[in-house]
């Protein structure tokens, strides 16, 4: 069973800590219920500049004391943002953990974003933005959200635009926390040998001055949805397309049996129906896989494959065919059966990384106050019938609902 404990401190900040005792290593972070889908029209990227512009000085530190802090007693120090999540973590030596937490809580509440690290960073940022613009395995997926999420933030790129990124200044960042930074949305969680209390001691001694900021933001839900179909020119060598469609929220009862859906028509595992009849079959593609995404009133599935130009619409007719039976066709017992137990392995083993481990419980606990055990996650795989599938098939992937984004060589 995961067994986690959580304590409110005065000001509302949530502290949550799963002990585990055979580690060495302790996790910890921010996770803040903030992200680019909550950026102002003018102010696309803002949230991933934050993530960037929180290593770059504090009230009392530079950057370079910032970024030394951890790493020169051999720990990690850094930040991830999507388009619900801002997150800021560490990894260190126990008996160091002390020392990212201060860090931690000083880099998440006391950033001064100095003028002369923005600019800087900006063109940090424009940089990755061309990196991943030269990566078109990366910038379809990326665009396929503008397709399925048409002019609603969700469908904004979490890097932002180029124009986007070259106009924001230092007062578009305390805007933007002000209005978003509440400590009813945010939480600290960790995951080490640490006995809970002294978890809790050490944040009352670095989270007790945070003043109680409470906020209620209400999130535009995603409505209005037409399946469309893009192709784009580009300066590549090979065909890329994604195909999708919107698909089930967080808390909806279907995401798990849909999820099982997805990981059966393209996870990771090598014998996936996608891999098996795209690749092995007939070796149109290196990569093709499909991906479930939830967000807090919406979901996102994509299949995305490489291929030959020549071979774009054979390949995209054999996964077509693939969706086709599992609308059509329930699993048989044992197809069934083995799907389920590849997904709770495969659950189970990424329940080992501790790290994966801390993000999973502070996120669950933002989206829906509490966090289900690998039990309880495995008991609802179990009661999956091979009707339900066939169901959900017919209600997500049927074909005339279905959003295509093609990237193809000029």
């Amino acid at each position: 069973m995961l067994e986690y404990q959580i304590h409110t401190l005065p000001n509302g900040i949530r502290i949550v800590h799963k002990q585990v005792l055979h580690t060495k290593i302790a996790h910890s972070g921010f996770i803040m219920d903030i992200g680019s889908r909550d950026e102002c029209p003018n102010q696309l990227g803002l949230a991933h500049f934050w993530e960037h512009m929180a290593f770059k000085g504090t009230q009392k530190r530079k950057s370079f004391h910032i970024l030394n802090r951890l790493e020169s007693v051999g720990g990690e120090l850094n930040a991830y943002t999507t388009k619900e999540k801002i997150c800021f973590y560490s990894s260190v030596l126990d008996k160091h953990f002390e020392k990212s937490f201060e860090l931690l809580t000083d880099i998440t509440f006391n950033s001064v974003f100095p003028e002369r690290e923005i600019e800087k960073e900006r063109g940090v940022i424009l940089e990755e933005m061309a990196m991943y613009l030269d990566t078109p395995e990366e910038a379809i997926v990326d665009e396929f959200d503008s397709v399925i999420f048409d002019g609603h933030p969700l469908g904004n790129n979490i890097l932002g635009t180029k124009e986007s990124v070259s106009s924001l200044t230092k007062q578009d960042f305390l805007n933007f926390i002000n209005r978003n930074l509440s400590n009813n949305s945010l939480l600290f969680c960790s995951v080490s040998n640490l006995p809970f209390e002294k978890v809790v001691k050490l944040a009352e001694k670095y989270l007790s001055s945070i003043p109680t900021v409470q906020k209620e933001r209400e999130r535009v839900p995603f409505t209005n949805y037409a399946p469309k179909t893009v192709t784009l020119e580009k300066p590549i060598s090979q065909a890329h397309c994604v195909i999708g469609s919107p698909a089930y929220a967080l808390s909806d009862d279907r995401r798990i049996p849909f999820f099982m859906l997805v990981n059966l028509l393209g996870g990771p595992g090598m014998n996936s129906r996608l891999n098996l009849a795209v690749r092995e079959k007939h070796g149109l593609v290196y990569t093709i896989d499909a991906n479930y995404a939830t967000y807090i009133d919406t979901g996102l599935l994509t299949i995305y494959f490489g291929t030959e130009k020549k071979q774009l619409n054979r390949t995209t007719s054999l996964v077509l065919k693939e969706l086709k039976k599992l609308r059509e066709k329930p699993l048989g017992s044992l197809q069934l059966h083995t799907a389920k137990e590849q997904l709770m392995g495969q659950l189970a083993m990424a329940e080992e990384s501790n790290m994966g481990l801390m993000m999973m419980i502070g996120k669950s606990i933002l989206d829906l106050d509490r966090v289900e055990s690998l039990n309880e996650i495995f008991d609802k795989i179990k009661s999956i019938e091979a009707n339900d599938l066939v169901e959900i098939a017919n209600d997500v992937l049927r074909e005339d609902q279905l959003s295509f984004l093609n990237y193809v060589p000029n």
